[in-house]
């Protein structure tokens, strides 16, 4: 009989985000939604911008998983997100401005080429 927990360990480039036990696990892949239970067959993804679900013994949390690779073990998952925010991190405004910088930076390249 399988396990009724496993461990969820997510990681980016400048913090641990999440590290604990879970019942499931679900998110998006560039195959399609996933969902994880303990157990699962040993499975290497990439990981797709959506909302990541992560289901504990006492609730559920969200968080914006904007890209990255999960491995996905019998025992557990370990997921190497580029950017990862729970939803009381994200600055939409500021997430305005880096794509409004990213857009000016892109259109000089291509001024600069032409």
């Amino acid at each position: 009989m399988a396990d009724k927990e496993f461990t969820l360990r997510i990681i980016t480039p400048e913090r641990v985000f999440y590290e604990g036990t879970v019942d499931m696990v679900e998110f998006n892949t560039t195959e399609g939604q996933i969902g994880v239970l303990p157990g699962h067959i040993p499975l290497t993804v990439i990981v797709k911008p959506g909302i990541l679900h992560i289901t504990e013994k006492d609730g559920e949390k969200e968080a914006a998983l904007h890209s990255g690779f999960a491995e996905i073990l019998p025992e557990g998952i370990t997921i190497l997100a580029e950017i990862i925010e729970w939803p009381n991190e994200i600055d939409v405004n500021h997430r305005q401005q880096a794509e409004n910088q990213r857009l000016n930076t892109t259109r000089e390249h291509i001024k600069i080429k032409a």
